[in-house]
């Protein structure tokens, strides 16, 4: 799994109550968000093995979600975040659908949502008809480059800022990183005047750090001192800092559920990985503030 694909997994669970109500304008009547979700990734998993799968998968989620019905009930979101071309797709999102329904007997709706930059690739139909028997499925999609950034700017769901975010990165090729970074510090300063939870906020931050590197380094550290100016506390907690926490937190929680010897090696693993995808740490650095050897950093590096 690549760093967009651990960053899209992790903020679709984080915000998912807003991630519905972006794509369902009646979520708040239809679904029982105070609930919580389950996320049903490893269920997913042995529904649809990787194996199954000629082209490498980016994001796929299975969230179950209460209704308000008045009674224990609920229903499952499939969610694809798909970032090639893949001429197959539409015919995975049907078996996936099948699949679901059989195993779970409730009502399931998928959600596509195509990252890459190939304007002609938006699959939104899977067709099959042999011999009169006939079969069209549709599902709900979204394509990204095709979104418009003065509609998202005045969105005040918080998921608007992950496609804000999706929409800079497909245009970083095109700019420079002094432009990036305006694109990038004014999209932090929107995310930043809006009223929503702090816990909200850091993930988003960490999101829209990670998702959009600079060439030189040096403008992420001048980012995160602006956003420091931007909040007024410059002694919190900066964006690299809270990806430091993060992944430190991530990685002790897998060392307890795996047992010591495993789980720390496994967490150490882990937090390096963090560590290097944010761009901001050298293999010298990593290997100092986790206190191991560099050859095992670049050893952890180059096996990722």
């Amino acid at each position: 799994m690549n760093k967009d694909d651990t960053l899209w997994k992790g903020i679709l669970e984080n915000i998912c109550d807003d991630f519905l109500k972006f794509f369902f304008e009646d979520a708040e009547k239809l679904f029982d968000l105070e609930r919580g979700f389950q996320f049903l990734d490893k269920e997913l998993e042995q529904l649809f093995p990787t194996e199954e799968i000629e082209a490498p998968k980016f994001v796929d989620k299975l969230v179950k979600v209460y209704t308000k019905t008045g009674k224990e009930d609920w229903i499952l979101v499939h969610i694809e975040v798909q970032g090639y071309d893949d001429k197959d797709f539409a015919k995975r999102m049907f078996t996936y659908f099948y699949r679901i329904l059989d195993k779970y007997g409730k009502p399931v709706t998928a959600i596509a949502i195509f990252t890459d930059a190939n304007k002609k690739f938006h699959p939104a139909i899977y067709g099959y008809k042999y011999l009169g028997s006939k079969i069209i499925y549709e599902f709900n999609t979204y394509k990204i480059i095709e979104q418009d950034e003065t509609v998202l700017i005045e969105n005040e769901n918080p998921f608007a800022i992950v496609i804000l975010t999706v929409l800079l990165a497909l245009k970083k090729k095109k700019l420079d990183d002094e432009s990036l970074f305006d694109l990038k510090y004014s999209l932090a300063k929107n995310l930043l005047r809006r009223k929503i939870p702090k816990k909200k906020i850091d993930d988003l931050l960490i999101f829209l750090q990670r998702y959009i590197t600079f060439a030189d380094q040096g403008y992420n550290v001048k980012f995160d001192k602006e956003i420091g100016e931007l909040t007024g506390n410059q002694n919190s907690m900066g964006i690299r800092e809270m990806v430091l926490d993060k992944a430190k937190k991530e990685g002790e929680k897998e060392g307890r559920l795996l047992g010591l010897d495993e789980g720390v090696e496994k967490a150490t693993i882990s937090f390096i990985i963090s560590l290097w995808e944010t761009g901001n740490y050298t293999v010298s650095q990593i290997a100092g503030l986790v206190k191991v050897s560099e050859a095992f950093v670049q050893n952890t590096i180059a096996s990722k």
